[in-house]
């Protein structure tokens, strides 16, 4: 039962909010860079794969989660000050963690330079400033933040002069702000690109936002509204990608309405199947520790890595058999399959002792 001021819990948000964080293991976690399955790449640049949606479904359900756990106090009359402060609280312990994981790569790993920016920041970030769009604007006014926000971040790219790599105005910020530690970055050019920098943060959010608009209408039921709006914005993105690529690196405005569109419509499918037919969340027990997963599987990423039992792990137990039968790019994703596996095991450990990590 919903205590007052609060949502009731959908199993379909924790379900999908794991399937999500379930893929994002799976892509990062290949048994070796160099021979990744072609379903598990992002693209190149302009473009967008399955893998492309990955992301941009978590922070979707940063949205959706937003509308379904702060929104409901605020109707309730809580004290929108402290509210602020709560989320604020713990976007800034997201953004923290993230720092930390990226702190421990650069010392165990021998990384060569600590990267400020990265995953957790954009999601602590996003949650922070959706959070206070929940808590202080009303409906029209966040529908109108996100199109001033697609426009505004649309209109930000082409003036910028270029949108290819290193040389649009994204890379060129992000590069003037941090020089050699963005993600990438060419010493003798002193070009650089970032794909978590702090420009394309703007598309990011807009995400969110639209997820927070989704929650909305999730939180009220209106399931019709929410499949046509998923399918509508979707094909605006897709439209406008004549103009404005599909680009992740960018996270350019077609870019977020074609993501968008999908994450909604996903969204609708688990809520249908979920929450109305009973079927098994799948997923739930990541969803409800996500933190744990991304966080934990990180850390034993290094640990593997920086003890050097990665690579012999891969290759005897993977490669050595799987490779010869079906190539090295089957052998590395089978690793990464055995690698969520993992994750799933201790999750589901967790969940069935009520253990969750909550930051």
């Amino acid at each position: 039962m919903a205590g007052p001021g609060t949502a009731p819990r959908y199993a379909s948000v924790d379900a999908l909010r794991g399937l999500t964080v379930a893929a994002m293991l799976l892509v990062n976690d290949p048994g070796e860079w160099a021979h990744v399955w072609w379903p598990l790449e992002h693209a190149e640049w302009n473009g967008c794969t399955p893998t492309d949606l990955i992301f941009p479904m978590f922070l979707f359900i940063v949205g959706v989660s937003s509308a379904l756990a702060v929104v409901p106090r605020v109707l309730a009359g809580g004290d929108r000050a402290a509210l602020t402060r709560t989320v604020w609280g713990r976007a800034l312990r997201i953004i923290g963690l993230g720092l930390l994981l990226h702190l421990l790569a650069w010392w165990w790993l021998d990384k060569p330079h600590f990267r400020p920016w990265g995953v957790l920041q954009r999601i602590g970030l996003c949650f922070g400033l959706a959070g206070m769009v929940a808590i202080w604007m009303k409906p029209r006014l966040q529908w109108g933040l996100i199109g001033v926000l697609l426009v505004g971040w649309a209109a930000l790219l082409w003036a910028g002069g270029s949108l290819a790599p290193f040389q649009n105005i994204a890379s060129r910020v992000d590069t003037a702000m941090m020089g050699p530690l963005v993600y990438q970055y060419d010493a003798q050019s002193g070009l650089g690109h970032d794909p978590e920098g702090l420009l394309s943060t703007l598309g990011a959010l807009a995400t969110t936002l639209l997820g927070l608009r989704a929650g909305d209408w999730l939180r009220h039921g209106q399931r019709t509204r929410l499949l046509a709006g998923g399918i509508v914005i979707g094909l605006l993105g897709l439209a406008w990608s004549w103009w404005l690529p599909l680009n992740k690196n960018l996270w350019t405005s077609s870019y977020v309405l074609w993501s968008a569109g999908a994450s909604m419509v996903l969204l609708w499918v688990a809520h249908a199947l979920v929450d109305l037919h009973r079927w098994p969340a799948l997923g739930r027990s990541f969803g409800v520790n996500a933190i744990a997963a991304y966080g934990g599987s990180a850390l034993m990423v290094y640990a593997l890595a920086g003890l050097g039992w990665w690579g012999p792990i891969y290759e005897r137990g993977f490669a050595s058999w799987i490779a010869p039968l079906a190539g090295r790019e089957v052998s590395s994703a089978a690793f990464a399959v055995v690698f969520v596996a993992v994750w799933w095991v201790i999750v589901r450990w967790m969940d069935a002792r009520r253990w969750y990590l909550k930051i």
